[in-house]
């Protein structure tokens, strides 16, 4: 049975670029009936245009589960936020703390 589970894991690479992120605040969602793109959008203020920095193109069925994962997270964030919790980077995003992820760095506050 190990077997079985050692060939349905999926490697997956992050590349130095991509681990960097794209910082968006605002994203547009349009679809057709075959297809969802979500246009990730840098605003910044008092500048009249604004260019998408990132597309996403999506199944209806991986938009589905996109949205589903992103209320799971966000139910999990928002619980140990009231908890008051110090939670770990990869807790927070996953709720797994045997994910790595490499966020490192210091707290944000606001």
């Amino acid at each position: 049975m190990e077997n079985n589970q050692n060939q349905n894991e999926l490697s997956i690479e992050l590349t130095e670029e991509v681990a960097e992120g794209i910082y968006s605040n605002l994203a547009i969602i349009t679809h057709s009936n075959t297809e969802f793109v979500i246009d990730f959008v840098r605003v910044m203020p008092g500048v009249p245009k604004a260019k998408v920095k990132s597309r996403i193109v999506l199944t209806p069925e991986h938009a589905k589960r996109l949205l589903g994962a992103l209320q799971d997270n966000v139910i999990r964030f928002d619980a140990i936020a009231a908890a008051g919790n110090q939670s770990t980077d990869a807790e927070v995003i996953g709720g797994d703390p045997t994910v790595a992820f490499p966020f490192g760095g210091t707290t944000g506050q606001a």
